[in-house]
This record gives C-alpha cells, structure tokens and sequence, in this order.
C-alpha cells in the first residue's frame, strides 16, 4: 500500500490517496518494529523513480535541457515533502537512533547521486552554468533565473556538489578567462584604462555572487580575478611606459594613482610595489633638487623648493594614498635620503629660517607664520647632520640678535620650542643661553647707565638722571662683551668734524650700547683681533671695562668689532644731513674720510686693522649699493680690488633721513669655508663620540664591536650619525687610555675598565 502510494505520489497522481490512513500504515510499520523495511522500501522506490527521471532529462535537447531540468527538480521536491509528511513518525522514531538520513534530505541524496550524478547531466549543467557566465562576462544578456535555479539546486543538494561540480571548475574558468583578458588590456590599454577596466570587473564579481551564486564563492572568485588582473601583472601595468604609476605621480594624476592605491589594496602584498615607486619618484624629485645647480646658488630657493616638493608629496600621500603610514615612512626615508646627499642642506636650511625670521615673517599672520616654522621644521627633521645645522643657526641667530634683525621674537622662540621638541633641552640649551645672554646684557646697561649718572652727580654736585639709550641700538658682541655703538661725527661739505651729542663726559660724546656674551653658548669666531677703533669710542669702551670688571671679578672681555653696528651723522654737499646706520667696521671707515678725502684699499686697511675680507664687503657696500653709496670707488668696477681707491661722495642724497647700510652678505659659504666648518664640527664631534663609548661600555660592561657602534650611533642620531670607522678609531684611542680594553679570551669583546 505505501509503495503504491509514493510511486503515485511521484508521478503527481496523488489526488486519490488518504494521507492520514497512509500516516497511519507507516506509524504501525514503526511501531512492530518493521522501520528498516520501510526505509528501505522508500529508498528502492524512489531510486527507480529517479533513474527514470535521469533518462527522461538526459534525452531532452537544446534548451528544453534546463527547463526539463528544472521542472523535474521542483517536482522531486514538492513530491519528498508529502512523502515526508507520510513517513513523519519514522523520521522521529526510528531514524535518528539509525543515524539515517531524514526522508526529506534521502531524497537529496538520491536525487544528487542518481540524477545530478549521472555523466551525461552533470556535465551539461556544468557547461551550461560555465557558459552563462562567460557569455555575462563578454556582455552578453543570459537567463540569469536560469542560472540561479541551477545553482540553487546544487548548494540545496549539498554544498560538496556545489563546490566539486561547479565551483571548482568555474574558479578554473575564470583563471583562465582573466589570464587571457589581462594580456589583452595590456596589449590595448594604458595603465588607467587598465586599472578601471579591472574595477568594473571586480565590481561585476560581486554583484554576481549576489546574482545568482553561493556567497561563499565571493571571496574565491574574487581572489582569482585580482590574482589575474592586478596581482601576476602589478609590474607590467604599474609600470607601463608612459601611463604608470610613475607617470600619474610625475604629471599629478592623483585620481589616478588613487584608483592604483585602491585596487592593489585588495591584494595581498599589492602595496608594496605602488609604495616601492612611490618612494622611487620622491627620491628621484629630491636628487634632481639637491644637483641642480641654480638651486645650489640660492639656499633659500634651495629650501623653498624642497618643501614645494613636500607639500606636493604629502598631497599625494594624502589624497591618494589615504594618508596610510607604510607610504609616509617611505617618503620621510625618501627625504632623508636625498636632502642628507647634499652635504649643504643643513647650513642651506639654516640660512633658509634666517632669511625667514629677518624680513620673511613681517606682516605675516600667526598662521602664515606657523606654516612657515613648521615647513622649516619638518626639514630639519630630516637631517642626519643637526648638530651642522645647529653651528650655521648659532652663527645666523648671533646677527639677528645682535644686529636688531630679528622680525619677531615670539617667532624666534616658536622655532626654538620646535627644534627643542625635535633634540631635546641639550640641543637647544647654548640657544636659549643666546636670549638670556641678551636679557643679562640689557640689565647691565641700566646698571651701567645708573653709575654714569651717580658718578657725574658726584662730581657736580648735582643729582643726575642716567642717560637714556640710543633710539635706534646697534649691535655687536664680543667673546665676553661687544655692541659698541657710537653717535655720530658729521662730515661737513669740508674736511672739519664735530662730536655728536656729549651723553656723558666719561664716554667722549658716545651713546655707548654693550652686548655681553657667555663664550660657550654664541659663536664667537677665535683669535680675530679687533679693528683700530677711533679714540672717542676706545675710551668709551675702556669705561665700561672698568664698570664691568668691577662687578665681575674674574672674566675677561674681549670685544668683538666685527660684530658690532654704528650711527653717524654725514653732512653733503649743500649741507644736506643723513643719518647712516652702519657695521663698525663701517663707521671706522667713514670716520677716516673726516681727514682726507681719498683712501686707497691698502691705506684703510692699515688705518682701520680689518680684515681684508670684510673690509672688501664692508667698501662694497658703501660704494657699491645704488642708494647707499656715501663713496665713490675708482676705478668704477663691481668688484672690490686692492688697488681700488675710494672718495668722499659729497653728492649722496637720499630721500630717507636715516639711511641703512647693511653689508654685503657673504651669502652660502664658500667651498674653503665650508671645508673649514666642517673640520670644526669634527673637533666638536669627537669628544662626544668617545662620551657615548664611554657611556655605552659602563651600561653594558662588555660589548662586542658591531654592539658598540649600534648603541652609539643609536645615542648620537638625534645630533648626528657617526662614522663606523670614526667610532673604531676613538675605541682603539680609548683602549690606549685604559678606559676600555680587549678581551682576553676573545679578542672581539670590548671590556670597560671601572
């Protein structure tokens, strides 16, 4: 009876049956213990059911396959769901304590093995979903309620099916399909047609997961489509002449390269390649900046276009690499790399912030200021050598101070605080001794002032005010003292002089202003004599040494001319008067004119003991500069020679009533000077060499070589990388010395000596 009853059940001629005196049959088959003979019954019925249905498919032609196919599926299933509900007791009952298969999933089972399974059908479902999807691929219309039927049926037999008769082999196809369309973009593509190309495939992946696939094929079909389209070929499309990566950065192509950041994203590994170039282009934008020569000529130029270049670059990094870290470390290496090949960069940058902090800043906002601080120190970042750059600093920040050229303090300070941030305290610590050295000699004027003015109230009998300080300082220092600022002689349209105003008997008439400097902390140029000052300004000088050493027992001052600014008074022709800011060395210039009318180069420089150097850029301004010339030089050449002879320009007019004449700059250092720095800084590299040795032996004990020049270099990189061989030779210089010997055992081992 149950027999018959499933065998109408599948040929859908089921309106005749009773259900529940069907139920019933199967309850007291269970029941009397005849579970097995029903179960299997159900099997042998249901197998020849479908061994007929497998013909019937498999004889079906063209497309009537599918939607024989199909219609056969949905009857099977319909027909196992009241075939279940029959056999519902034996499901629950006997079953489960069998580890048999329920009714419904037997006849997936069977349906899987006895249709799917057979070799005619599966390889025409196979082919059939294989060529739908490779006619969507080429952008053909298919059925896809067809194909998602198809699919369906498989993941609901089982996924094995699914994965071992269908997705293994259409992961094959699709390797083979983007194989052969990656050679053939690469054959008719540039590199963005390329990359969009590959996104609209990738995209049409996912949506056909979506469409009408097993979502646990996304991650796999995916995976093969990048493998072929980006991951095997990432060199010869990021590299294709002309339209690579390589291009899209040198030409701007953010958007571009952006899509190449996107895509290589997905793949494995698929960054480092696009980081790899990327590193490549800045490294190769730095060298072409750091060799060329006009740039070289101009350290401000110099400087400005490195950071054009940086901001171009971080741009780059932001926009199309979103900002990620891997690429922000390449291009910091990158800079690191090309600015540390100029062996100029870190004095370029320093005359860079002074050019800034002199006239650069005025009338800039607090933010176009900031910007600016933060540019500069973002380059410094960069240099290996800081403790060079620091030398130029010092040496550049000593004018400013000294010379008033300084456009903002608070800007002064704001770059000190960066440049301490970046160090540390004991970068910057001799620089801020620079500021207070300022504040220091500012109160010891008062001071000087103050006793002036007791002393002349003494004398007289009178109670006096202390003088008060020149409008206008000049600047000058000295190892330990320096600013001498004269008032002015007048130079008549004759040769006679007067005395400026008499601000103090003692002083001879001269506004005196003194900078006193702490040797240690400024840049005070050795074993350079002072120029032959005019007696007025000796004496001057002369009173406050006595002040000064009166109150300070024990130091020694030496002034430093070379350092110094002046005020004077010139009277032209028609009696015009200007009042002429100038260097000392200047104004000891100036004032000879006041006996003569004409000195040659020889004779100044005997009558004033400058340096010839200077003296030369000291004339080239006075006779030199349009507007500024209060000189004349014959011959009228535009250089300076020893042979030169310089007049009184009695016709000098200027529209100004006080007239700066600054002094030619020397601009970059030349080679020799440069050369000479650079010995300096040696002498001051070695001792802190042999300090981080010593330093690093007496944390360790025992060290062998490569340990020693690791740990040291590690404790120098904040001011400077050192020499391995640098690092050996003061070793060997420390053995001998006995801080530190050899092992005796192994003579590899450094031992510190306690």
């Amino acid at each position: 009876m149950l027999r018959d009853a499933i065998c109408q059940i599948n040929r859908r001629d089921a309106s005749g049956l009773s259900f529940e005196e069907l139920y019933r049959n199967a309850y007291n088959m269970v029941l009397h213990r005849h579970g097995d003979k029903l179960y299997r019954g159900t099997v042998q019925v249901t197998k020849e059911h479908l061994l007929g249905v497998a013909v019937e498919i498999a004889n079906s032609r063209g497309d009537t396959f599918v939607v024989t196919l199909e219609n056969k599926w949905r009857e099977h299933q319909k027909s196992m769901s009241m075939i279940r509900d029959i056999l519902m007791y034996m499901d629950r009952i006997y079953a489960p304590p069998n580890s048999l298969e329920p009714v419904y999933d037997l006849g997936l089972s069977l349906w899987r093995d006895f249709v799917l399974r057979d070799g005619a059908i599966n390889a025409r479902v196979r082919d059939f979903l294989l060529g739908a999807i490779e006619s969507e691929r080429r952008g053909e219309r298919v059925d896809t309620g067809a194909v998602r039927a198809m699919t369906r049926m498989l993941m609901d037999v089982g996924e094995d099916v699914y994965v071992h008769d269908f997705e293994t082999h259409l992961l094959r196809a699709t390797t083979e399909f983007y194989k052969s369309e990656s050679e053939a973009l690469l054959a008719s593509c540039d590199c963005f047609a390329y990359l969009r190309r590959a996104e609209q495939r990738l995209e049409e992946e996912h949506a056909r997961v979506g469409s009408y696939l097993c979502a646990r094929t996304e991650a796999f079909l995916v995976r093969r489509a990048e493998q072929e389209l980006l991951e095997r070929p990432t060199r010869r499309v990021l590299g294709l002449p002309n339209s690579g990566l390589r291009a899209m950065l040198a030409e701007g192509r953010v958007a571009q390269a952006a899509l190449a950041y996107k895509l290589y994203a997905r793949v494995e590994g698929g960054l480092a390649f696009v980081k790899q170039v990327f590193a490549e282009h800045a490294l190769e934008e730095g060298k072409k900046l750091v060799h060329d020569p006009d740039l070289n000529a101009d350290p401000v130029r110099y400087v400005e276009s490195a950071l054009s270049l940086k901001r171009s670059l971080d741009a780059t990094a932001k926009e199309a690499f979103r900002r990620d870290r891997g690429f922000l470390n390449a291009l910091h290496a990158a800079f690191e790399t090309f600015l540390n090949l100029n062996s100029r960069s870190p004095e370029f940058l320093s005359l860079y912030v002074d050019d800034k902090l002199r006239k650069g800043l005025k009338g800039a906002s607090e933010e176009e200021t900031e910007g600016t601080l933060d540019g500069a120190a973002s380059l410094f970042r960069f240099l290996q050598e800081k403790d060079v750059f620091e030398r130029y600093y010092k040496q550049h920040l000593s004018k400013r101070l000294l010379f008033g050229r300084s456009a903002s303090d608070d800007a002064e300070k704001a770059f000190i605080v960066r440049l301490k941030t970046e160090c540390g305290y004991q970068y910057t610590s001799k620089i801020e001794g620079m500021f207070n050295d300022m504040r220091v000699s500012r109160d010891a004027m008062r001071l000087f002032r103050t006793h002036l003015a007791r002393t002349n109230a003494g004398e007289s009998g009178e109670r006096a005010e202390p003088a008060k300080p020149a409008d206008a300082e000049a600047a000058s220092s000295g190892r330990a003292a320096g600013r001498p600022s004269p008032s002015v002689p007048e130079r008549p349209s004759s040769s006679s002089a007067e005395c400026g105003t008499l601000h103090d008997s003692r002083l001879g008439g001269i506004d005196l202003n003194v900078q006193v400097l702490t040797t240690g902390s400024w840049p005070v140029p050795a074993g350079v004599a002072p120029c032959a000052l005019p007696p007025a300004l000796a004496t001057a000088c002369d009173a406050y040494r006595d002040f000064y050493l009166a109150h300070h027992s024990g130091r020694k001052l030496a002034w430093l001319t070379s350092m110094g600014t002046a005020e004077v008074r010139g009277v032209f022709a028609g009696g015009i008067k200007r009042d002429l800011i100038v260097s000392t060395h200047q104004m000891c210039v100036l004032l000879l004119f006041n006996d003569a009318d004409a000195f040659s180069f020889s004779e100044i420089a005997e009558a004033t003991n400058v340096p010839k150097d200077d003296l030369r850029r000291s004339l080239q301004s006075l006779s030199l500069v349009k507007g500024r010339n209060v000189l004349r030089k014959d011959p009228p050449t535009k250089r300076v020679e020893e042979s030169d002879v310089f007049h009184f320009n009695e016709q000098f007019t200027s529209k100004l009533m006080r007239v700066k004449i600054g002094t030619v700059s020397a601009g970059k250092e030349s080679e020799p000077a440069a050369e000479k720095t650079r010995a300096r800084v040696d002498d001051d590299r070695k001792p802190q060499i042999e300090a981080a040795i010593v330093r690093v032996m007496k944390a360790r004990r025992v060290l062998d070589h490569n340990g020693v020049v690791q740990e040291v270099t590690k404790q120098l990189s904040a001011r400077f990388i050192p020499n391995p061989t640098d690092i050996k030779k003061h070793l060997e210089n420390l053995i001998e010395r006995e801080f530190i010997e050899r092992d005796r055992n192994d003579r590899k081992l450094f031992v510190y000596l306690a």
